[in-house]
């Protein structure tokens, strides 16, 4: 079928609309019709050359649309359903076994090869251009800076037709990346503090999530007061400002001494390191944000000897259908306004969504493909 997607060249090329054949879904694969879809920090670092996507390829993978067809096996969804499409998994190896399906032992290519990875066409692309060059799609399993994707069944998370369709693309990755740091991988207790470094969506997920927490002490850090005092409002107890704080000394002085637990969603390698001291014996230091390709960072043996942790987490952990339906509900409760993050723009709009996030005004752009 005809499809419009935005496609990147190649490193460094920009976002340019094009028209691309896109074949149909074969077994185990959902062909969705694409509402909107979040632009993340993940899509312009691969368009920057630090995520091994071959170019040029179909980016976006913040997807949520309504389902048109599916191709032989599929009975989780039908014609019609609203959809958002999660991390794809490939359900064989011995942590998709255990349930954990971020930490699928195959995550690399599920997310990165640009082709299908599964029946009769693997290896080979969906996507195909005027001239009849192949190029990388399957990006995250969806590629969804397009009219349409083609996404696996295993992805795909059921939503109900109440909710705001063009609101959920995030809810794939960003928001519950934060929001999961806290709920699966931090999971603090009653009194305890935790510091979220980064005041993005991500962290701001994670605020959120803190709030629905028995942490007593929510720290917010982040260069711009705006954000700050957005994530006064959706939950920290109390913010830093690194830009004219050290951010080490205010985390010990509101804390009384080290913290219970610190997330970095910066990925900035300077800001990682001071970070790690933040947290004392048996803290836990969370790794979210993404650094560059190669990036290395060093700690204190010492302070990391007595009983510190240092972990990372993808996607929140857990799985998405665990994950998304359950933040859904806390949205519809009101304890999870993940909404206040998103603006909206038209899909022609990409390069001013992109200039927003950057200047800081927008926390999470959404791009509006179609109507609902």
């Amino acid at each position: 079928m005809k499809i419009n997607a935005y496609v990147v060249d190649a490193i460094g090329a920009p976002f340019v609309r094009e028209d691309l054949t896109l074949a149909e879904p074969g077994p185990g694969e959902v062909l969705v019709r694409v509402v909107a879809t979040g632009v993340c920090h993940t899509d312009l670092n691969t368009q920057g050359g630090d995520m091994p996507l071959p170019l040029p390829g179909v980016l976006g993978h913040e997807g949520s649309g309504v389902v048109e067809a599916v191709g032989e096996g599929v009975d989780n969804v039908a014609p019609g359903d609203h959809v958002i499409m999660g991390w794809p998994y490939c359900g064989t190896c011995r942590n998709c076994i255990r349930g954990q399906h971020r930490y699928c032992l195959n995550i690399g290519p599920e997310l990165l090869a640009g082709v299908r990875l599964h029946g009769p066409d693997a290896g080979t692309s969906a996507y195909t251009r005027a001239d009849g060059s192949s190029l990388s799609g399957h990006f995250f399993g969806q590629s969804s800076f397009a009219t349409h994707s083609l996404t696996r069944a295993n992805a795909v998370v059921k939503v109900d037709k109440d909710v705001d369709l063009a609101l959920l693309g995030p809810l794939a990755c960003g928001i519950t990346t934060g929001a999961g740091a806290i709920f699966h991988t931090a999971q603090p207790g009653p009194g305890e503090s935790v510091v979220i470094i980064g005041a993005g969506a991500v962290g701001l997920a994670a605020v959120m999530a803190a709030r629905n927490t028995p942490a007593a002490t929510i720290i917010a850090v982040d260069l711009q007061d705006n954000r700050l005092e957005l994530a006064k409002e959706l939950g920290a107890t109390h913010t830093v400002n690194s830009r004219d704080t050290d951010m080490t000394e205010a985390v010990a002085e509101i804390c009384g001494g080290p913290a219970d637990y610190v997330v970095d969603c910066t990925g900035n390698i300077r800001v990682i390191e001071q970070a790690a001291d933040m947290v004392g014996l048996l803290g836990t230091f969370i790794l979210v944000g993404g650094a560059p390709a190669e990036a290395r960072f060093s700690v204190d043996h010492m302070r990391t000897l007595f009983g510190k942790t240092i972990v990372g987490t993808l996607g929140g952990s857990s799985t998405s259908h665990e994950l998304i339906p359950g933040l859904i509900r806390l949205y519809q409760a009101g304890r999870f306004p993940f909404d206040r993050l998103i603006t909206l723009y038209d899909f022609d709009d990409i390069d001013r969504a992109i200039h927003d996030a950057h200047e800081g005004g927008t926390i999470k752009a959404v791009l509006r493909v179609s109507d609902i």
